[in-house]
């Protein structure tokens, strides 16, 4: 029989104990408030202490994606950033795209198109493609194959992704460039 357990001393084992600390989060709109240890990451207070487990734990090495979320707009691998490091920032999860009466239109095409399988990179996915379309929001299929380059995904191949993220930006009315 193998032997699964972590062979990695913990902090306490190695002498080092984690410093506990008050952080003040803003999460989709929401404030939390969470008592945590300065070395834990994001991704894992957003699904432990928070529920919000939309955000998904992949490679825990911003490899896949999956843990992608939006901090004051810009895409973050939140496997990767301390969220202690996010108190007085905006956090954004795919939770918080959806209106409480209705999808949000990257998440409807997404579904129309057939461009969720598995669905595991699916949160990830819609959070870059949300912040490209925010940046450029008449992006190339170049543009949306560069912004979702961050993001892997096993099953789709791709294109139905980039589709649906095609037919979202056709679908939102650009505004004129103001008058200055």
């Amino acid at each position: 029989m193998t032997d699964t357990t972590s062979t990695s001393p913990t902090p306490a084992a190695s002498g080092a104990a984690a410093d506990i600390n008050a952080v003040s989060l803003s999460v989709n709109g929401a404030p939390y408030n969470v008592a945590i240890a300065t070395d834990r990451n994001l991704s894992g207070v957003l699904r432990n202490e928070m529920g919000l487990t939309g955000t998904k734990e992949g490679c825990d090495d911003c490899e896949c994606g999956a843990c992608m979320v939006l901090l004051d707009g810009q895409p973050i691998n939140s496997c990767s950033y301390l969220a202690i490091q996010c108190q007085g920032r905006e956090i954004t999860t795919v939770e918080g795209l959806a209106s409480r009466d209705d999808l949000h239109p990257l998440q409807r095409n997404i579904l129309a198109a057939g461009g969720v399988q598995c669905g595991f990179c699916t949160p990830g996915m819609l959070m870059s493609a949300h912040a490209l379309l925010e940046t450029n929001p008449e992006p190339t299929q170049e543009e949306i194959r560069i912004g979702l380059s961050g993001n892997l995904c096993r099953c789709t191949g791709y294109a139905k992704i980039i589709e649906a993220v095609a037919n979202t930006a056709a679908e939102t009315p650009v505004a004129p460039p103001s008058a200055g």
